[in-house]
């Protein structure tokens, strides 16, 4: 049985129930020969989420297939493209309406320009002295004349670099020997959560939250509470409640420095208070740190990690791909020996090592200085494309929409007021070529906020300037068709 990279056109003049529209597309797909026969589909929930639908909507659809034949459920499985069905030799259908997008939204044709969730512009990336580090590192004797295994908490180079420069900027002693390099944060939230999480626990998180770390979580078994953000961050309050109420809360993860997605910033009462909160309840708290790097205002805020003193458990996790690449797939984790040494354990099952040249290169670049001037260079760099983000945003749209100056990071967090459907603007913003994100892909609990996070790292000024074109003109489309249609 195969499965294949998904991706759906919709018919968007259909008046026809959606449920119908994606069953049709998907018969469409499978008549043209681009679903063969034992084609896993997608689950409901991962396809409701491409397509920003309710996931009984496309639950419903599934079982219009199924129940037309098209389509079958194999127990324990998933739901397939019938085996009896006849291998079809027509040529694909042109794609004509709508396409399913990874993040929720959808177009046709596929946009040209993205407001991605806040990545960075690879473009800045030193490529040579990256490459020369590379090459430096392939023809090093002590890994030429390596033939076993590294240690699985990382290069040593590189873990006393990442030391020395977190001692330097956080506010605190980050020992070596407390700290793991993983393949990009993503594997930093997966060890932590299979260290700490099963399905007799819970984890609290910031509700509108980050996606990957929710997912991460729930890929324990254990039940993902939300906890919701307001203009100064985690409701501390909420959490308290929240933490009275369910007991089998183990940890809390937090985005305290750039809030992802809404990008505020956690005050320090509001960080004694969950030091204070995780004391009383053992809590473990799992503090982001993903892109402290870029603090525009002023300096840095310390991470909570640096506040905490030897009986609170914090895992404190970093990237270096926002400082790089997000193809570049460098993060770390520190955490005291008791975590620690449960997360390398957990590593050595999936990965033995990390890319060793890599690690070697970035070592290099950190010791002698080149990122340090690259992390410079860059904070400049998007510290003025913030602001012509911001300037262009308001000229465009005047009152009629929100945001707050953010103090960091890349991305903008974009509120519109009530009467704008949010899923129509991000299909529309789609169809004129555009890509963005609606809030409802953040949420965990609380209603799906009236917002986009809009990430501006990866435009040049003259992109960010035709993109906000763009948006504005999808949001007069959409205000215009629903005072056309209102009853």
């Amino acid at each position: 049985m195969s499965t294949i990279t998904f991706s759906l056109d919709l018919d968007g003049n259909s008046q026809a129930p959606l449920f119908l529209v994606i069953a049709k597309a998907i018969i469409r797909d499978i008549r043209s020969g681009r679903l063969p026969p034992e084609t896993r589909l997608p689950g409901t929930r991962t396809l409701a989420r491409q397509l920003a639908v309710n996931r009984n909507t496309v639950d419903a659809a599934y079982q219009e297939l199924i129940a037309q034949g098209w389509a079958e459920t194999l127990p324990a499985s998933g739901t397939y493209i019938s085996r009896d069905l006849p291998q079809s030799s027509e040529p694909p259908e042109p794609s004509h309406s709508v396409r399913a997008t990874q993040r929720g939204s959808v177009s046709s044709p596929t946009p040209s320009l993205s407001f991605n969730d806040g990545a960075p512009d690879t473009r800045l990336v030193p490529s040579k002295a990256l490459a020369r580090a590379f090459r430096r590192a392939l023809l090093r004797p002590d890994f030429q004349q390596r033939s076993d295994y590294q240690d699985g908490m990382g290069n040593a180079a590189l873990r006393q670099a990442l030391s020395d420069y977190l001692t330097s900027h956080r506010g605190k002693h980050y020992a070596a020997e407390h700290l793991l390099v993983t393949r990009g944060s993503q594997m930093a939230l997966y060890l932590s959560a299979r260290t700490l999480l099963s399905q007799d626990n819970a984890i609290a998180m910031e509700d509108p939250g980050y996606p990957q770390a929710r997912e991460a979580f729930l890929a324990t078994g254990a039940r993902v509470i939300g906890i919701p953000v307001d203009d100064k961050g985690i409701c501390v309050e909420s959490l308290e409640n929240a933490l009275k109420a369910n007991p089998e809360i183990r940890a809390v993860y937090i985005t305290p420095h750039h809030q992802y997605p809404t990008t505020v910033t956690l005050g320090a009462a509001r960080r004694l208070r969950l030091l204070e909160l995780a004391r009383r309840y053992g809590l473990v708290l799992i503090e982001d740190d993903y892109d402290h790097e870029y603090h525009f205002e002023g300096r840095p805020v310390h991470p909570i990690a640096s506040m905490a003193n030897e009986n609170e458990q914090v895992i404190y996790i970093g990237s270096l791909s926002k400082l790089l690449s997000p193809g570049i797939r460098v993060g770390y984790v520190h955490a005291p020996p008791n975590l620690l040494d449960p997360m390398l354990e957990v590593r050595s099952v999936i990965d033995r090592q990390g890319d060793l040249p890599l690690e070697m290169a970035i070592a290099e670049l950190m010791t002698n200085g080149e990122l340090a001037r690259h992390t410079r260079k860059g904070r400049q760099l998007y510290r003025a494309r913030r602001d012509i983000m911001a300037d262009t945003l308001h000229a465009a749209f005047g009152e009629a929409i929100d945001f707050n100056l953010p103090t960091g990071g890349l991305a903008i967090w974009l509120r519109l007021p009530c009467g704008v459907d949010i899923r129509s603007l991000a299909h529309e913003a789609e169809r004129q070529g555009l890509s963005v994100t609606p809030g409802e892909y953040f949420t965990v609990d609380v209603m799906p906020p009236r917002a986009f996070r809009l990430g501006y790292g990866a435009l040049d000024n003259s992109q960010i300037q035709e993109a906000v074109k763009i948006l504005y003109s999808a949001y007069r489309q959409v205000r215009f068709e629903s005072s056309v249609f209102a009853p």
